[in-house]
């Protein structure tokens, strides 16, 4: 019970990794497979490797099944790729795990060229006037309409339903969690496609009581919250209030930012517009169950440990800082 602080590991982690997590304190890990790699036989031997290192695997995400423009679009081989959701959904069921993260973007994450911060940390940036085209795996989404037409609201609210609808019941067969990750970048229209769902707090609350399932809820990305300032109708804080309170927030990715739209910069997680205690604080208060990880940290010197390593300290030490406080 209670936060519990973990770290992104690969599906096939080699022993130093393995060996590294043990050594931060942490005692959970998340993961993705892509490709060929996304299938059962993959799920149950990186649970046992986990585990047999000691660890716990919270999580396995399958990214052939992660923003998938046939299903937020209504594409050619929309029911084929829910098919595969529901098999992805099956399979790590029957390999023992109980969560997963969702994304639900038409055309993929945004972003521009990468630019500086904190001590000159390459970090993942964008501005939206110089905006060009979305990503996801190997697809480019080129504007200025990524799909060739503009889209409705209406358009992307049918689809998200005609998903979820479809996949909730395996959901609740598997007791799987689905968290639904925000819109990256959380901007209104992007090549012509509406990101109108999953990029506002008046959107996941519409969008819940549709799934109506205690199986779906957020993967509240603090940093996506926090890239989309006023236009996400609710702070973080009292996103956390209200859905947390609700159990309806099951995994966080723990990240800052300098400022919101239309132009930011990924910073570490003690160096952007928010106070990231006031969330740990926020996440405790709510009494918050599931797993926080680090996400997107800025190019530390030294390689991918350091900047893991820093994180999760700061992390835990704003954990500590927040149980002492609260007495609990």
């Amino acid at each position: 019970m209670g936060v519990k602080i973990a770290v992104q590991i690969p599906s096939d982690p080699r022993d130093e990794i393995l060996a590294f997590v043990r050594q931060l304190g942490v005692e959970w890990v998340v993961s993705w497979a892509y490709g060929e790699r996304a299938n059962y036989d993959t799920y149950v031997g990186t649970r046992r490797r986990v585990e047999d290192a000691g660890l716990n695997l919270w999580s396995i995400g399958n990214a052939n099944v992660h923003n998938m423009e046939e299903v937020t679009l209504n594409l050619p081989g929309r029911d084929e790729k829910i098919e595969e959701y529901k098999r992805y959904l099956r399979d790590i069921g029957r390999a023992g795990l109980r969560y997963t993260t969702y994304a639900h973007m038409g055309n993929g994450i945004w972003s521009t060229e990468p630019e500086l911060t904190r001590g000159g940390a390459r970090a993942r940036a964008f501005d939206l006037d110089k905006a060009k085209e979305g990503r996801w795996g190997e697809k480019r989404f080129a504007g200025p309409l990524t799909h060739g037409r503009e889209y409705t609201e209406d358009e992307i609210w049918d689809n998200f339903e005609y998903f979820i609808r479809a996949v909730v019941p395996v959901a609740e067969e598997y007791d799987i969690k689905i968290g639904i990750h925000p819109d990256d970048p959380p901007v209104p229209v992007l090549g012509g496609v509406p990101r109108c769902i999953f990029s506002s707090f008046d959107g996941y609350r519409r969008a819940l009581e549709i799934a109506d399932s205690d199986n779906v809820g957020l993967c509240l990305c603090v940093g996506c919250w926090l890239e989309g300032g006023d236009l996400m109708g609710k702070d973080v804080l009292e996103t956390v209030r209200y859905f947390g309170g609700r159990r309806k927030i099951f995994k966080v990715h723990f990240r800052n930012v300098d400022r919101p739209l239309p132009h930011f910069v990924e910073t570490f997680v003690d160096d952007g517009y928010m106070d990231m205690y006031k969330v740990m604080k926020a996440l405790r208060e709510v009494d918050f169950d599931g797993v926080v990880i680090p996400d997107h940290i800025p190019a530390f010197v030294g390689g991918g440990y350091v900047g893991i390593a820093y994180s999760i300290a700061y992390m835990k030490a704003l954990l500590q800082r927040a149980n002492e406080e609260l007495g609990r």
